[in-house]
């Protein structure tokens, strides 16, 4: 699990936006970017290329 005071200072490194974390802890959204940070062995991988895009976003330019 995610640690509430290092997720109220991780961003996503695509926006520098906040992320949440998702309801089933697997991972981490950036809601504007339409990606999803995946959390490996309680590490989240803020990684743009490594990121997952969720249906309904565009990629941004």
């Amino acid at each position: 699990m995610i640690n509430k005071e290092l997720l109220d200072i991780l961003a996503c490194p695509q926006c520098k936006g906040p992320v949440k974390l998702q309801a089933d802890e697997s991972g981490l959204v950036c809601e504007p970017c339409g990606l999803l940070y995946e959390i490996i062995d309680d590490i989240p991988v803020m990684l743009i290329d490594k990121a997952k895009r969720l249906g309904g976003h565009e990629r941004p330019a």
